[in-house]
């Protein structure tokens, strides 16, 4: 299946900006209707009542450096 990204922004933040802005996140899911916001576009997206959530934590080694890093990801998918 073709994967077309609708929206993307990454950034770096504080935890604090990060928490903030989840709990805004969360605000809107529960309401319905979820804007997306960057600096350069905005979209809105409606939320079915009961989509499925994904949690998940990935621990990734750089192949090269060794280097290794975290990912924690929420993720909320329906199907149309």
């Amino acid at each position: 299946m073709p994967e077309e990204v609708l929206f993307k922004t990454e950034q770096q933040h504080t935890r604090s900006e990060i928490a903030e802005a989840l709990v805004s996140a969360a605000e809107q899911i529960e309401s319905g209707t979820v804007q997306l916001e960057s600096d350069t576009e905005t979209q809105d997206v409606a939320v079915p009542e009961t989509p499925r959530f994904e949690v998940e934590l990935e621990r990734l080694t750089d192949s090269e450096t060794g280097e290794e890093r975290y990912e924690l990801e929420y993720e909320i998918r329906w199907t149309k």
